[in-house]
């Protein structure tokens, strides 16, 4: 008689296979203290709990602790309740929800916004919707492009053509291959998390603009850091009115939860009527709406945060750059700290963890390639000169002391 197959054998195998390589993940039980961000209360699985400073947060201006932000999702809570009620089409649209999609195309200066659970939700949504109604599309993506991207785009069924990161000659050498013709979509972010660099978006444009192609841009690590009034690196560079659809995020630099695209009225409708993702979603709910609107209408007209976040990471970059270590020297804000091997970043996250009270989450493979293994480090507004010499400092130490321990790859 065959023998039953060991349905949780299996899988302990499958986990014990990433234990070994280094990749198996483990979540830091975290209690942001409101006012007090980037400081946390770690409550370890064993042991006492003790405060720690976040030094890996996509609250890069600490919106999510702002007075004005919190003020707007009490009252929102309070006034319309905790739930959404429904899906969108379902009783689900509220006058919040209405509120922040005309905040969001007034930020952009394009017709339309949208709003979806998560910048993942947009993503795939938005790409996967538009290229299934083009006829015979193809899509042109960055190699980096997110994971989200790569879901919608994959979800499309439109034919993927994959241009090495930033490299405008191999772009235009493969949108010569297509028809001028044939639609087209030209999928890209403006600055890479991982690698801290920004795209050129003008000349990936004047490329669009050539071929006959759309321009879709991934701007959620742009939006609300970038530009006069937060709308992102399109905002700053002069662009904006050059791109097609915008996509952004609510759960990075304005400290809430959320995503959203912004374009021409035709192309959001179109996402809205036929996008699974956003159609058979329960909708967001009031107090994680205003609170969102809240973030936004305040960048809009605020330039503190991003003052301070720009002092904040200079002030870090200029450190490390003094100490020699090996950090990706991108034009953004994101600071990638390269280990270049998953056992030894996760040890070094560890030591930063129980020696120093400092929380950074190791990023390993398959989010970053294998030998690219990192520390992805965020200076954010909310840092003390103090926690950016300390952490400094820190680091310095852990290098010249475990050096041996690290492969560094410059």
């Amino acid at each position: 008689m065959a023998k039953e197959f060991d349905y949780i054998a299996h899988f302990e195998d499958k986990l014990d296979g990433i234990r070994k390589e280094g990749r198996y993940r483990r979540f830091a039980n975290l209690e942001r203290i409101a006012g007090r961000f980037p400081k946390a209360i770690y409550r370890p699985d064993n042991g006492a709990e003790r405060e720690v400073t976040i030094w890996c947060s996509n609250d890069y201006l600490g919106m999510g602790q702002h007075p004005v932000v919190r003020k707007a999702a009490h009252e929102a809570l309070d006034n319309s309740g905790a739930g959404a009620g429904g899906t969108r089409n379902i009783s689900g649209t509220t006058r919040y929800h209405v509120q922040l999609e005309d905040s969001l195309a007034d930020l952009h200066q394009k017709e339309a916004g949208l709003v979806f659970s998560s910048g993942y939700v947009a993503n795939e949504g938005a790409l996967g919707t538009l290229g299934k109604l083009l006829p015979n599309c193809v899509i042109f993506s960055d190699a980096l492009n997110h994971a989200s991207m790569i879901h919608g785009m994959r979800d499309s069924g439109a034919e993927k053509k994959i241009f090495r990161h930033n490299d405008l000659e191999h772009l235009e050498e493969l949108l010569r291959t297509v028809d001028i013709d044939r639609p087209k979509i030209i999928a890209f972010e403006s600055v890479y998390s991982m690698d801290g660099d920004i795209a050129p978006i003008k000349e990936i444009c004047d490329l669009a603009d050539q071929y006959n192609a759309l321009t879709y841009l991934d701007e959620v690590h742009g939006v609300g850091i970038y530009g006069p009034r937060g709308g992102g690196v399109a905002e700053e560079r002069g662009l904006m009115h050059r791109i097609d659809i915008i996509e952004g995020t609510f759960g990075k630099a304005y400290g809430c939860m959320g995503g959203f695209i912004t374009g021409p009225m035709a192309l959001v409708d179109a996402v809205r009527s036929f996008a699974s993702s956003f159609i058979f979603t329960t909708s967001l709910p009031p107090a994680v709406l205003a609170a969102a609107h809240a973030a936004v209408e305040h960048l809009k007209i605020s330039d503190i945060e991003r003052s301070r976040m720009r002092r904040n990471v200079k002030l870090f970059k200029d450190r490390l750059e003094v100490a020699d270590l090996p950090y990706l020297r991108g034009e953004s804000h994101i600071v990638p700290l390269v280990v270049g091997e998953p056992n030894c970043c996760r040890e070094i996250s560890e030591l930063l963890m129980m020696e120093h009270n400092i929380y950074v989450q190791p990023i390993n493979y398959p989010t970053v390639p294998k030998g690219t293994e990192r520390l992805r480090l965020t200076a954010t507004a909310a840092h003390s000169e103090q926690d950016i010499n300390t952490m400094a400092d820190i680091l310095q130490h852990l290098w010249e002391t475990h050096h041996a321990l690290i492969r560094a790859v410059a």
